[in-house]
């Protein structure tokens, strides 16, 4: 899976011909969001095929900022405080999260500055809570 961060225009239309380059493409949003930030919408969606989601936006001339790996989480939903202490773990581990959203199947989404290292602290994490199950 990766982390597609798309830059559009802040007016109407502008996630439609997005999503509709997708469409005509065959490329499936698997998660993401976006929003305004200093009048540039920004958007981070995740796909299974990042170079694909790519060049479908690029051809009607969507600008890709960047195309990124991903580490994808689940969290246990019935357990308050799971999100701060897997980003506690990241931090003391020191792994920035630059991006972090849901996808479509319930997971967390974390796009960070050292991947590899992230799984390896995710993994840790896991094997933690199933040990305490």
């Amino acid at each position: 899976m990766k982390d597609v961060t798309v830059m559009l225009d802040d007016v109407p239309g502008s996630l439609a011909r997005m999503g509709a380059a997708l469409g005509a493409a065959g490329v499936s949003i698997e998660g993401g969001g976006a929003w305004v930030v200093d009048g540039r919408g920004v958007g981070h969606f995740l796909f299974e095929d990042g170079e694909a989601a790519r060049s479908a936006l690029e051809a009607v001339g969507i600008e890709v900022a960047a195309v990124r790996e991903v580490v994808l989480q689940r969290l246990d939903q019935a357990t308050p405080g799971q999100l701060g202490a897997l980003t506690a773990r990241m931090a003391a581990a020191g792994v920035n999260i630059e991006v972090l959203y849901s996808d479509h199947d319930h997971r967390l989404v974390l796009v960070v500055d050292d991947p590899a290292h992230a799984r390896e602290v995710a993994a840790g994490w896991m094997a933690e809570r199933e040990r305490a199950a």
